[in-house]
């Protein structure tokens, strides 16, 4: 039985181009893995002599001790930062992308990006020689309104852990803003026009097609943005007024410190177990900064998953 030429499927032919791409492309992964492999090896093996370091050299009982004020002090700077910059950040890609008229979104556009551009020394120069003398009133206020609440308690002080996130918060709103507006702008104009042909006010087709058909994409930026706070240095250290203590209180000069500003304000005098310690400490930072974005992963396929079903 004869088959004919027509009948067989086309073998797939691969150019010389796409293979390149692939070996490239496999090739950039390998050595990002082994780079990422490399930084965490270094990180342990200079790190564990710290375990096991007197207490005269770490500056507290034990190195449990030493790094969890460090710790909470980053998280939650880290934390405030996004429940700040998140909102603002979704808010001001809807503006450019669904609201603003296109000749005034492109301005907006690059003048929100171009704030991804300037140096944290910028931004730290920014917090504590214009930022925290004029929003001192504002926490005095709240220690005087509101002082009953422990995150109100005062003294009021501007170098605070508030003013600190608020400048991460300013810091990472240019990275969560660009991926949401491209997010936005890439959900399809049918669902969109579906929706308003429907009834749905502009809102409610946000709500409906883009917000849905957005949402992984959402979540890795802010997640990306919380990997930005989290690892800041000069501009929380230059702008922090730290303590190394564990507190509640955002608006008085007692406040904890974080652990890149703590590596960046003591690794130039460090010497011996001393260096060993603040290494420590990076690697706890390391380990926090891979599960929240191993976690930020998770939620966003997770979150492809359900739009795709």
């Amino acid at each position: 039985m004869s088959v004919s030429p027509a009948s067989v499927a086309p073998a797939r032919v691969r150019r010389t181009g796409d293979l390149v791409f692939a070996g490239l492309a496999r090739a950039a992964g390998i050595l990002i893995l082994v780079a990422l492999a490399g930084v965490a090896i270094f990180l342990t093996l200079e790190g564990v002599p710290a375990i096991t370091a007197p207490a005269n050299r770490i500056g507290a009982d034990n190195i449990v001790v030493y790094v969890w004020p460090l710790l909470y002090g980053t998280l939650l700077a880290a934390t405030l930062a996004i429940l700040v910059a998140a909102p603002l950040s979704i808010a001001l890609a809807l503006v450019i992308s669904h609201y603003a008229p296109r000749r005034l979104a492109r301005p907006i556009g690059y003048l929100i990006d171009l704030l991804a551009a300037v140096p944290s020394v910028v931004y730290g120069l920014w917090g504590i020689q214009f930022l925290a003398p004029r929003i001192l009133p504002v926490y005095e206020w709240l220690a005087e309104h509101l002082g009953w609440l422990p995150f109100f308690e005062g003294p009021a002080n501007g170098r605070s852990i508030l003013t600190a996130s608020l400048v991460l918060a300013i810091m990472a709103l240019p990275i969560i803003t660009a991926i949401c507006r491209e997010i936005f702008a890439q959900t399809p104009t049918l669902h969109q026009e579906a929706a308003l042909a429907l009834g749905a006010t502009r809102w409610e087709m946000i709500r409906m097609t883009v917000f849905p058909y957005a949402r992984s994409g959402m979540i890795s930026a802010i997640m990306l943005g919380l990997g930005r706070a989290l690892g800041e240095t000069m501009a929380v250290a230059m702008v922090l007024s730290a303590t190394g203590v564990i507190t509640i209180n955002l608006i008085s000069s007692v406040n904890p410190s974080t652990i890149a500003a703590n590596i960046a304000l003591g690794f130039p005098e460090a010497s011996g177990l001393r260096v060993n310690v603040l290494i420590f400490s990076g690697l706890v930072l390391f380990v926090v900064t891979f599960v929240v974005n191993f976690l930020a992963r998770l939620i966003a396929t997770r979150g492809t998953v359900k739009g795709g079903r």
